[in-house]
Protein backbone atom coordinates (compact mmCIF):
# COMPACT_ATOMS: atom_id res chain seq x y z
CA UNK A 1 0.00 0.00 0.00
CA UNK A 2 0.75 3.45 -0.62
CA UNK A 3 0.58 5.97 2.04
CA UNK A 4 -0.87 9.94 1.64
CA UNK A 5 -0.56 12.75 4.11
CA UNK A 6 -3.24 14.36 5.40
CA UNK A 7 -4.97 16.53 8.08
CA UNK A 8 -7.82 16.25 10.36
CA UNK A 9 -9.07 18.38 13.21
CA UNK A 10 -9.34 17.35 16.65
CA UNK A 11 -10.54 20.32 18.90
CA UNK A 12 -9.81 22.88 17.05
CA UNK A 13 -6.07 21.77 16.06
CA UNK A 14 -5.27 20.70 12.96
CA UNK A 15 -3.27 17.24 13.26
CA UNK A 16 -0.93 15.33 10.73
CA UNK A 17 -1.01 11.87 9.55
CA UNK A 18 -0.77 9.50 6.72
CA UNK A 19 -3.16 7.52 5.49
CA UNK A 20 -3.16 4.03 3.39
CA UNK A 21 -6.44 2.78 1.74
CA UNK A 22 -6.95 -1.19 0.82
CA UNK A 23 -6.62 -2.20 -2.34
CA UNK A 24 -10.02 -3.58 -1.75
CA UNK A 25 -11.60 -0.05 -1.11
CA UNK A 26 -15.42 -1.82 -0.97
CA UNK A 27 -15.47 -2.76 2.55
CA UNK A 28 -12.01 -2.85 3.95
CA UNK A 29 -11.33 -3.00 7.59
CA UNK A 30 -9.25 -0.41 9.14
CA UNK A 31 -6.64 1.01 11.82
CA UNK A 32 -5.38 3.81 13.52
CA UNK A 33 -1.94 3.53 14.85
CA UNK A 34 -0.76 5.71 17.71
CA UNK A 35 2.62 6.57 18.64
CA UNK A 36 5.04 6.74 21.64
CA UNK A 37 5.95 8.78 24.01
CA UNK A 38 5.85 12.45 22.46
CA UNK A 39 8.41 13.75 24.88
CA UNK A 40 11.00 11.17 24.61
CA UNK A 41 11.20 11.73 20.80
CA UNK A 42 8.44 9.63 19.66
CA UNK A 43 5.99 9.98 16.55
CA UNK A 44 4.06 8.52 13.73
CA UNK A 45 7.96 7.71 12.17
CA UNK A 46 9.21 5.19 14.59
CA UNK A 47 10.16 1.83 13.46
CA UNK A 48 7.41 -0.22 15.75
CA UNK A 49 4.82 1.90 14.57
CA UNK A 50 5.97 1.21 11.18
CA UNK A 51 5.74 -2.57 11.85
CA UNK A 52 2.68 -1.95 13.35
CA UNK A 53 1.36 -0.57 9.85
CA UNK A 54 3.29 -3.05 7.93
CA UNK A 55 1.32 -6.00 9.80
CA UNK A 56 -2.05 -4.32 9.50
CA UNK A 57 -1.37 -4.17 5.66
CA UNK A 58 -0.07 -7.26 5.65
CA UNK A 59 -4.09 -8.47 6.56
CA UNK A 60 -5.35 -6.24 3.88
CA UNK A 61 -6.45 -3.30 6.59
CA UNK A 62 -6.51 0.39 5.48
CA UNK A 63 -4.51 2.30 7.72
CA UNK A 64 -4.06 5.98 9.62
CA UNK A 65 -0.73 6.63 11.32
CA UNK A 66 -0.48 10.26 12.86
CA UNK A 67 1.36 12.46 14.92
CA UNK A 68 -0.17 13.91 17.89
CA UNK A 69 -0.61 17.27 19.41
CA UNK A 70 2.72 18.90 19.29
CA UNK A 71 4.49 16.38 17.06
CA UNK A 72 5.73 17.51 14.14
CA UNK A 73 3.57 19.15 12.07
CA UNK A 74 0.48 18.57 14.48
CA UNK A 75 -0.70 21.67 16.36
CA UNK A 76 -0.97 22.21 20.21
CA UNK A 77 1.15 20.81 22.83
CA UNK A 78 1.67 17.66 25.24
CA UNK A 79 -1.46 16.91 27.85
CA UNK A 80 -0.16 14.24 29.99
CA UNK A 81 -2.05 11.66 28.03
CA UNK A 82 -5.42 13.19 28.39
CA UNK A 83 -5.66 15.49 25.02
CA UNK A 84 -3.92 12.47 22.78
CA UNK A 85 -7.18 10.71 24.01
CA UNK A 86 -9.06 12.70 21.93
CA UNK A 87 -6.61 13.35 18.92
CA UNK A 88 -7.07 8.60 18.64
CA UNK A 89 -10.51 9.37 18.88
CA UNK A 90 -10.43 12.27 16.07
CA UNK A 91 -8.36 10.19 13.84
CA UNK A 92 -10.65 6.89 14.62
CA UNK A 93 -13.37 9.52 13.25
CA UNK A 94 -11.49 10.49 10.78
CA UNK A 95 -10.69 7.39 8.99
CA UNK A 96 -14.02 5.55 9.83
CA UNK A 97 -15.30 8.94 7.85
CA UNK A 98 -13.23 7.56 4.79
CA UNK A 99 -15.21 6.11 1.41
CA UNK A 100 -14.90 1.83 1.44
CA UNK A 101 -13.80 2.03 5.05
CA UNK A 102 -16.09 -0.25 7.23
CA UNK A 103 -16.82 1.54 9.96
CA UNK A 104 -17.73 -1.61 12.20
CA UNK A 105 -14.37 -3.05 12.35
CA UNK A 106 -11.92 -0.65 13.14
CA UNK A 107 -9.02 -1.12 15.05
CA UNK A 108 -7.28 1.46 17.50
CA UNK A 109 -3.91 0.14 17.80
CA UNK A 110 -0.54 2.05 19.66
CA UNK A 111 3.15 1.07 21.08
CA UNK A 112 4.07 1.88 24.89
CA UNK A 113 2.40 5.49 25.30
CA UNK A 114 0.61 4.76 22.28
CA UNK A 115 -0.51 1.85 23.17
CA UNK A 116 -1.69 3.75 26.91
CA UNK A 117 -3.69 5.87 24.68
CA UNK A 118 -4.92 3.46 22.81
CA UNK A 119 -6.49 1.64 25.37
CA UNK A 120 -7.94 4.28 27.44
CA UNK A 121 -9.50 5.71 24.37
CA UNK A 122 -10.20 2.25 22.28
CA UNK A 123 -12.62 1.15 25.31
CA UNK A 124 -14.84 4.53 25.02
CA UNK A 125 -14.86 5.40 21.58
CA UNK A 126 -17.63 3.94 20.09
CA UNK A 127 -16.32 4.02 16.63
CA UNK A 128 -13.60 0.79 17.80
CA UNK A 129 -14.16 -2.33 17.81
CA UNK A 130 -10.67 -3.70 19.17
CA UNK A 131 -7.68 -2.85 20.38
CA UNK A 132 -3.76 -3.74 20.13
CA UNK A 133 -0.99 -2.92 23.00
CA UNK A 134 2.24 -3.02 22.25
CA UNK A 135 4.50 -2.70 25.34
CA UNK A 136 1.69 -1.17 27.08
CA UNK A 137 3.30 0.56 29.67
CA UNK A 138 1.92 -0.87 33.00
CA UNK A 139 2.51 2.43 34.93
CA UNK A 140 0.27 4.35 33.06
CA UNK A 141 -2.50 2.29 33.02
CA UNK A 142 -2.38 1.41 36.43
CA UNK A 143 -2.04 5.32 37.55
CA UNK A 144 -5.32 5.70 36.20
CA UNK A 145 -7.52 3.26 37.47
CA UNK A 146 -7.95 0.08 36.51
CA UNK A 147 -9.14 -0.85 32.89
CA UNK A 148 -12.78 -2.84 32.46
CA UNK A 149 -12.20 -3.88 29.10
CA UNK A 150 -15.79 -4.45 27.21
CA UNK A 151 -13.62 -4.42 23.52
CA UNK A 152 -11.11 -7.32 22.79
CA UNK A 153 -7.98 -6.32 23.83
CA UNK A 154 -4.90 -7.99 22.10
CA UNK A 155 -1.85 -6.91 24.34
CA UNK A 156 1.84 -7.89 22.63
CA UNK A 157 4.64 -7.71 25.17
CA UNK A 158 8.40 -8.83 24.71
CA UNK A 159 9.31 -11.19 27.84
CA UNK A 160 11.89 -8.74 29.61
CA UNK A 161 10.33 -5.82 29.11
CA UNK A 162 10.47 -4.30 32.49
CA UNK A 163 7.21 -1.43 31.84
CA UNK A 164 5.48 -4.35 30.57
CA UNK A 165 5.69 -7.00 32.58
CA UNK A 166 3.42 -10.31 32.38
CA UNK A 167 2.25 -9.98 35.85
CA UNK A 168 0.44 -6.55 35.36
CA UNK A 169 -0.64 -7.74 31.89
CA UNK A 170 -2.27 -10.39 33.55
CA UNK A 171 -3.95 -8.44 36.43
CA UNK A 172 -5.66 -6.40 32.96
CA UNK A 173 -6.76 -9.52 31.06
CA UNK A 174 -8.46 -10.60 34.48
CA UNK A 175 -10.00 -6.58 35.05
CA UNK A 176 -11.28 -7.07 32.02
CA UNK A 177 -13.22 -10.12 32.48
CA UNK A 178 -12.41 -11.96 29.29
CA UNK A 179 -11.72 -9.70 26.67
CA UNK A 180 -8.47 -10.05 27.04
CA UNK A 181 -5.53 -11.86 25.17
CA UNK A 182 -1.42 -11.56 25.95
CA UNK A 183 0.70 -12.28 23.50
Amino acid sequence: MKEEPITFNCAGLSLEGLIARSAVPSAAEAAVICHPHPMYGGSMYNNVVDAIVQAMWRLGRATLRFNFRGVGESEGEYDDGEGEIQDAGAAAAYLAGQPGIRSDRLILAGYSFGAAVAVRAGQTEPLVDRVVAVALPIAMIVSRARLAARKPLLMLSGDRDDFSPRSGLEQIAKDAGGHARIE
